[in-house]
């Protein structure tokens, strides 16, 4: 089962005079159904994926209101589902993570907004931008400015950001331009509430059909020539349609203070952020009243000119909060004032960081650059002590370790949950490294880039979602000894198939890929792909206690009906197995395209899906037999050489027990799952035997109960 979300369902069919209570990107999706949506579709991935697996799982309720929902196969597909809203009045919706995931989807984009769109489009993007990002660090805006499409930024607040919701198809529909609408991750996780609206069933849906296609209209198609004529409309019809709609339903807040002096024109993604910063320098309060004046921008693209230029007028400086790189907000705004003439000073990434996320801390320390330029009537005492303070703390802990006699806290990468089957292939690839010496390993996006940490450390690139087999293609050639490519499934589906094993399969390509075949989109929340075990399967799997992934061949028909004839599937915990696998493949006589795959389900997924059916057992007073993993501590060596291998959070160290030791022992403590990798490791490893598996009987039978009493007593006996 992936993660349910029973309760986030039910609040969907709130109505007038409800209030809704949640987060962020929950209120998105309930703004959605409230503006007749026709259409939801989307890549699953953090910060956006509840508003996906929220309606994925809200299916009957969507069929209810006549809304289509697709889970797409990657962000490219699902733009591309918005050509439905070029012809007809249908309002759409999608999402993905961006950066990566606009990335994905540009090409569609760009031929979606160059016919423009009759039915409103809105593109909900997870801005995931900052230090808490899993992506590279670039922003959507440059999208907005290519294509021509509105970029939504609303002020995280959940009415607002319902309201922008709202706005947004109405723009978008004004305009002809597609909108996309960004949220950062704390945008889409801050809770709130506002007033619920009924929602709105789609005047043409599921169950209210058209009879008849549109009339052919070539000048809807992004094709020559009449992109010529689209991109005149662009600048000529659809921006100036845009402007007007910005102005008429003022959705750039304008936000008066007392310093009528000074501006701050905000991005509203960072507004709370900002009014914090503020408040350490008391200039504002905590209900958001600033003395500064504001102009907050919830639709960064495009800027109405008069807007900007209005506000500046009068102002002896503004400062414009925007964050990330480049500074396309600030060089607009300039361009704007020095046309006009108006010589108000603009302040921007000279007094704020060029790049990286803008914390309340970073914020603070660009206002007091502003504030001591031009208006030095404000104490910034309490806002330097304030920053002085988080400075102190620092060095306080710190000084707290060298103390201790620790010089800095060590790293604490992510790592693979335990019992992940994943680890185990990463064990046996360090093994077989041994045997065959080192190679180029192209890694990818997904679970499995986690063994770009230690101890593994393996992986010399990562290029994009199932790009890894594609960006081997330049190396493999150039190498004595063959790389090896990894993707999980989820990557294999996304684009492996077309970008890396069509292409490696077409060119002849003498490569290894190892495909991780968990049975989910496991990275980005464990959602169900077109590989999943079906339900069926999953319920024989639990009753039997059976991993589930070889229910389900899909990808292993699909490799062999393109034609790869060098095929393996081994289970991922039979370490001995997949390092002899890899060995095969690294040194083989068979020139073409090698691939393994390492089968074993995700450990959460397992979890979530014997944890109740054990409880149930146990509830009932049936016998339940559970495996634990231990290390004897009289025969462990303390080398650890079993941890480095491993690397899994349970297998650790603790004092050693013999006096006249000095070495730490390894020990394996609470949270082991009974997976059997250290067992297995030590076997292919030929490591030293001192672990061992028990099984941990509970409700045992009468016969078990008198059998462990007659070995017990023998034990005692012999004890003493």
């Amino acid at each position: 089962m992936e993660v349910s979300f029973t309760e986030e369902i039910k609040s969907l069919r709130l109505g007038a005079g409800d209030t809704f209570h949640g987060e962020g990107i929950l209120a998105i999706t309930k703004a959605l159904l409230q503006s007749g949506v026709a259409y939801v579709g989307g890549y699953q991935g953090a910060p956006v994926s509840h508003l996906l697996d929220v309606m994925v799982q809200a299916k009957p309720y969507m069929d209810e209101l006549g809304v289509h929902v697709e889970a797409c196969a990657n962000e490219a597909s699902a733009a591309a589902m918005l050509g439905a809203s070029i012809h007809y009045p249908l309002r759409g919706a999608v999402t993905w993570k961006s950066i990566v995931g606009t990335n994905v989807a540009a090409d569609a984009l760009s031929n979606l907004a160059s016919p423009g769109v009759t039915g409103g489009v809105l593109i909900v993007v997870g801005e995931d931008y900052g230090e808490g990002a899993s992506v590279i660090q670039e922003r959507s805006h440059a999208y907005a400015l290519k294509s021509c499409m509105a970029l939504l930024d609303p002020r995280p607040e959940l009415g607002q950001m319902v309201a922008m919701v709202e706005h947004g198809f109405r723009l978008s529909e004004a305009s002809n331009m597609p909108a996309m609408m960004e949220l950062r991750i704390r945008a889409c996780h801050v809770r709130g509430s506002f007033e619920c609206k009924d929602n709105a069933p789609p005047a043409i849906s599921t169950r209210a059909l058209m009879a008849e296609p549109a009339r052919f209209d070539y000048m809807k198609l992004a094709h020559p020539p009449v992109t010529f004529r689209q991109e005149k409309l662009k600048v000529e019809q659809r921006l100036p349609a845009a402007r007007q709609y910005i102005v008429d339903n003022h959705l750039n807040e304008l936000m008066h203070g007392p310093r009528q002096d000074l501006g701050l024109i905000v991005q509203g993604g960072i507004y709370n952020a900002l009014i914090r910063a503020l408040q350490q320098f008391g200039l504002a309060d905590a209900f958001g009243a600033s003395e500064i004046p504001l102009l907050v921008l919830n639709v960064t693209y495009p800027l109405v000119p008069e807007q900007v230029a209005e506000f500046a007028l009068g102002k002896r400086a503004v400062l414009v909060v925007e964050e990330g790189q480049p500074e396309y907000i600030e060089h607009e705004i300039a361009s704007f004032l020095r046309r006009r003439d108006i010589n108000t000073k603009l302040h921007g990434k000279d007094l704020l960081p060029s790049g990286g996320e803008y914390n309340v801390e970073t914020l603070t320390a660009g206002l007091l650059a502003f504030l001591q330029q031009h208006a030095s009537d404000v104490d910034v005492s309490s806002a330097r002590a304030w920053l002085a303070g988080n400075a102190e703390r620092r060095t306080t802990v710190t000084q707290h370790l060298q103390d201790k006699g620790v010089t800095a806290l060590p790293n604490r990468p992510p790592g693979f949950c335990i019992g992940c089957p994943e680890r185990p292939v990463f064990s046996a690839l360090k093994l077989a490294q041994q045997d065959v010496g080192p190679v180029h390993i192209a890694a990818d996006i997904g679970c499995h880039a986690l063994a770009t940490f230690e101890p593994f450390s393996s992986g010399h690139s990562i290029l994009g979602y199932g790009m890894s087999l594609a960006s081997r293609a330049g190396v493999s050639p150039l190498m004595a000894r063959r790389t090896l490519s990894i993707m999980g499934d989820g990557g294999f589906w996304h684009n492996g198939l077309l970008t890396g094993v069509q292409s490696a399969l077409f060119n002849h390509d003498d490569a290894v890929l190892l495909i991780f075949k968990n049975g989910y989109s496991a990275a980005t929340g464990t959602q169900d792909i077109i590989s999943t075990p079906s339900q069926d399967a999953k319920l024989v799997a639990t009753d039997k206690l059976q991993s589930l992934t070889s229910t389900n061949t899909t990808i292993e028909a699909t490799l062999q009906g393109l034609g790869v004839t060098w095929l393996r599937t081994v289970h991922s915990y039979k370490v001995d197995e997949m390092r002899k696998t890899l060995n095969e493949a690294f040194t083989t006589e068979f020139m073409g395209l090698k691939v393994i795959i390492a089968e074993g389900e995700c450990q959460l997924e397992r979890q979530r899906r014997i944890k109740p059916w054990l409880a149930g057992l146990l509830k009932k007073g049936k016998r339940v037999v559970r495996v634990k993993y231990g290390v004897d501590e009289d025969v462990c060596t303390g080398d650890h050489a079993c941890i480095r291998l491993s690397g899994c959070p349970t297998l650790t160290l603790k004092d050693n027990p013999d006096p006249l030791k000095v070495d730490p022992v390894a020990t394996v403590i609470d949270g082991c799952v009974g997976c059997g990798l250290c067992g297995e490791n030590a076997h292919a490893a030929t490591l030293c035997p001192s672990f061992y598996r028990a099984e941990i009987i509970q409700n045992p039978g009468w016969h078990e109960r008198l059998l462990a009493g007659l070995r017990g007593a023998l034990v005692r006996r012999m004890q003493s």
